[in-house]
């Protein structure tokens, strides 16, 4: 009998992916200059137009990270993937973004999870559904939206609804630099904060390490979610890769 050889593959959890590309961040919100790491998206060619207008609405209402897109027609390659005949890639930017700001500044970082946030009149509630990185190998949104676990739509037009977000912490010792870092944002490309918690209390239901405060952030695929809420097929791939900035432009100009 001829022997079987059994190959293994180490499992890689989100939360080892997310400080891989976050290391390899190089943005600079001053400047509105280097890498940033991108979802990648893919729709059908006749959904186009649609989609631009849910992205355009989408970044408008505040439930996406930023306004900075890529398209892809078919037979373009994108990191080994190569765009299907009939579809369109959508590369808009992730939030794990953000976790590389924090980390060039010296700013230690735990990714806690993704899941969907209760939003009422515009005010974020609680998270109701949560995947922690730690305990999965597949993007936490990336399931979610699988799942139609939201309603991303109705929070662009009435204010309420479920939308995809993620949270991290940070000791508390580092809160003014965080706070640098997020007023240096303000004027950047890159946007989407939900909510900053307080050292030791939960934020949005969620527990944080003692002496630790959480930073709550707008998925970077809440945009391709209401698509598809609106009957569109899409494929999403969470943290594709890492892109320069530069090469993305304002969904705005459209």
């Amino acid at each position: 009998m001829s022997e079987i050889t059994i190959m293994t593959v180490p499992l890689k959890f989100v939360n080892h992916s997310i400080e891989d590309y976050a290391m390899q961040v190089t943005y600079d919100p001053v400047s509105n200059e280097g890498n940033v790491v991108y979802n990648l998206s893919v729709i059908k060619n006749e959904d186009l137009d649609f989609a631009i207008s849910m992205l355009k609405d989408a970044y408008k209402t505040g439930v996406t990270v930023s306004g900075r897109v890529k398209f892809f027609s078919s037979g373009e390659r994108v990191e080994g993937y190569v765009v299907p005949k009939g579809f369109t890639g959508i590369a808009t930017l992730c939030s794990i973004t953000f976790d590389g700001l924090l980390i060039r500044r010296g700013i230690p970082i735990t990714p806690i999870g993704g899941g969907v946030v209760e939003i009422e009149k515009r005010t974020p509630l609680r998270f109701t559904h949560m995947i922690l990185y730690e305990h999965t190998t597949i993007d936490p949104l990336q399931v979610l939206i699988s799942q139609k676990t939201t309603s991303v739509t109705s929070v662009m037009r009435t204010g309420s609804g479920a939308i995809l977000a993620n949270i991290r912490e940070f000791h508390m010792e580092a809160e003014p630099q965080v706070g640098m870092v997020l007023d240096e944002l303000s004027n950047s490309s890159l946007s989407g904060i939900l909510e900053v918690g307080i050292p030791n209390l939960a934020l949005l239901g969620v527990p944080v390490s003692p002496q630790f405060v959480a930073i709550a952030a707008v998925g970077g695929t809440n945009a391709m979610a209401a698509i598809r809420e609106g009957g569109c097929w899409v494929q999403t791939q969470a943290m594709k890769g890492l892109m320069d900035i530069s090469e993305m432009e304002e969904i705005r100009n459209c």
